[in-house]
């Protein structure tokens, strides 16, 4: 089976908030979540211009779903170190 590459990403929105997800194409997921292409997260609805603030490649979508998660819980002080640093 050809695994492919997934990666973590977050986007900032205008006012500053941050969505976290996943994707094998962060780029065509902002697309998506900016209205460009059909099928964004309703959450970004009215909330862009957008911006892909950080992403993080993983092996395969378990790996990338676990991180996810585990980014989730984080604060946003501790997102917004993550994104700093990279």
């Amino acid at each position: 089976m050809n695994e492919q590459q997934w990666f973590l990403y977050m986007v900032r929105t205008a006012s500053g908030q941050l969505y976290t997800g996943i994707s094998v194409d962060p780029p065509r997921r902002i697309r998506q979540h900016s209205g460009e292409l059909k099928g964004g997260a309703k959450a970004l609805r009215g909330k862009g211009p957008l911006q892909l603030v950080y992403q993080q490649a993983y092996a395969d979508r378990a790996s990338a779903s676990k991180a996810e998660y585990q980014l989730k819980q984080q604060s946003k002080a501790a997102k917004e170190l993550l994104i700093s640093e990279q």
